[in-house]
């Protein structure tokens, strides 16, 4: 948690400095004195969880539960910047290794445009684009983006970037020298695989935040922006999606 008392999961690097700050959240009870819960609607072990469990440390909690409309919540978490917000039917039971769609995940992600400056190769020709800002004339890079395509949009992307492959690598801030602990840094060995790209094309890219070290976190393609000019991308541009 971070000093306001919201999820901060970037504090999660700081481990061994930060531990103080890790809290556990509780959200489900699977079994109870023996008892297999699971085969209950979630709101029984709920009801059971509260009662039984003496929690006694306030870094171990229950996690909160909200009866309202999704729009108002995931507007509650937007206004709070927090990440996201799992919704779940009260009458759902608890499904191992299962995704029915009783439960789901809903992100409160940020957006902005970004220049595409080389990609990975991958199936339909590329795995993933590699993005990054101007900063003044150098281009500062930000995220590889592999999320949020399907096949058609994979070779819609690639028929625009191919004929801006270049020998030249446009960031100035690659190599990293080491790999971080979300897997969004370049290093040298990785850089191998790259093709690089004039800057010219730009893509509409979702977010979950910005790391400490200026980087994307949960970076997801949007699409192209045609209309677009490549030198007016900048951080500053950044907004709420």
């Amino acid at each position: 948690m971070d000093d306001s008392g919201r999820p901060n999961f970037n504090l999660l690097a700081q481990f061994r400095s930060g531990a103080s700050r890790i809290h556990y959240f509780i959200f489900d009870l699977l079994v109870c004195n023996d008892h297999d819960l699971t085969k209950l609607p979630l709101s029984e072990p709920r009801e059971t969880m509260k009662s039984v469990l003496k929690l006694r440390s306030p870094r171990i909690r229950i996690a909160e539960q909200f009866e309202v409309s999704a729009s108002d919540m995931l507007a509650a978490v937007r206004q709070q910047q927090l990440e996201g917000v799992i919704g779940k039917r009260k009458d759902s039971l608890y499904e191992a290794g299962k995704r029915s769609g009783a439960w789901v995940k809903c992100r409160a992600n940020r957006g902005q445009e970004l220049v595409i400056g080389g990609y990975v190769p991958g199936p339909h020709g590329f795995d993933s684009l590699i993005v990054g800002y101007y900063q003044g004339k150098d281009l500062i890079y930000v995220a590889r983006v592999r999320n949020g395509f399907v096949p058609a949009s994979r070779r819609q992307v690639f028929e625009k970037i191919r004929p801006l492959v270049s020998p030249t690598m446009p960031f100035v801030n690659l190599p990293d020298e080491h790999p971080s602990r979300w897997g969004e840094n370049l290093t040298a060995d990785k850089m191998k695989e790259c093709v690089w790209l004039r800057p010219e094309a730009v893509a509409q890219v979702e977010f979950l935040e910005w790391t400490a070290g200026d980087r994307l976190r949960h970076a997801k393609f949007a699409g192209l922006r045609e209309d677009k000019s490549a030198r007016l991308m900048v951080k500053e541009h950044v907004g709420e999606a």
